[in-house]
């Protein structure tokens, strides 16, 4: 796994486990709160990221753990399509969407340089 020693110490999972907070902060608000299925799948979605990362670190060789990671940037990928309904449906204003959106988009180059760091390591 590189040069980690347990995934809390992996920047993409530091990151989305911020972001998963900010998620939850933002779906509460008063008109967010009152669509449950996309307050739902954009935290399941969010959730996703961060929980893939932590379980494809425990995961025995890195072609599973870089499976999950894969899994995880899909889930980010998920998120910005949420994002951009939230939006539409003035549940978020621009400023919110921007703010999550590059957050989400940040975690998502960070997930992808970690795969392709994996990916080179197992080349070697």
């Amino acid at each position: 796994m590189g040069r980690f020693n347990s995934f809390e110490e992996i920047n993409s999972w530091k990151k989305s486990r911020i972001f998963n907070k900010r998620i939850y902060e933002i779906t509460n608000g008063e008109e967010f709160k009152k669509d449950f299925d996309l307050v739902r799948q954009i935290r399941r979605a969010s959730i996703s990221i961060s929980s893939n990362i932590a379980e494809g670190f425990e995961r025995n060789t890195d072609k599973e753990f870089i499976y999950f990671l894969y899994v995880s940037k899909a889930s980010s990928t998920e998120v910005r399509s949420q994002l951009y309904l939230a939006l539409d449906l003035n549940y978020i204003t621009k400023i919110e969407f921007d703010e999550l959106f590059e957050n989400v988009s940040d975690i998502s180059k960070l997930l992808s340089g970690f795969i392709k760091y994996l990916n080179d390591s197992q080349k070697k």
